[in-house]
């Protein structure tokens, strides 16, 4: 096959390559734990500033790092029923006032400067009936099952 336009070819290429660049540092950056907050029984949120950029990114993500979750910040902090859900935030610019509507504001900080803009990228919750799901909030959910296996639930 012969290449008729290489001015075309090239800058396509280098395109490419500034694309998978990026992608590649969004992928390998890692998780900087900025807060965590426990609101109600077995509620945490965690306060990040970067996370993986993929589904399987993020649970594997959780799966490697849950017992140091654990042991460093005390999450999940299971309800007496055994059900916990922890939400992980981007933190974005920070904390600001509440003034704008619809922010997510922490009671535990007594300073009127304690909220964040709701920009939740996963979650992972525990009940009795359907064990652990994860949820990815720009993509799918999936549950633990029995085995360890990680399976897709099915989108109503």
């Amino acid at each position: 096959m012969r290449v008729k336009n290489k001015k075309t070819i090239v800058p396509l290429f280098l395109a490419g390559c500034v694309l998978l660049g990026y992608w590649l540092w969004l992928s390998l950056r890692p998780v900087e734990i900025v807060a965590i907050h426990h609101r109600s029984s077995g509620f945490s949120d965690v306060l990040v500033t970067s996370f993986p950029p993929t589904d399987k990114g993020k649970i594997n993500w959780w799966l490697k790092n849950k017992d140091m979750l654990k042991d460093k910040y005390g999450i999940p902090k299971p309800d007496s029923d055994g059900y916990f859900y922890v939400t992980f935030w981007l933190f974005g610019e920070g904390y600001k006032k509440e003034e704008k509507y619809d922010r997510l504001c922490f009671d535990d900080m007594k300073t009127k400067v304690n909220c964040i803009e709701k920009d939740a990228v996963f979650s992972v919750d525990k009940s009795r009936n359907m064990g652990v799901m994860f949820t990815v909030y720009d993509g799918d959910n999936y549950r633990l099952d029995h085995n360890g296996d990680i399976i897709k639930v099915a989108s109503d």
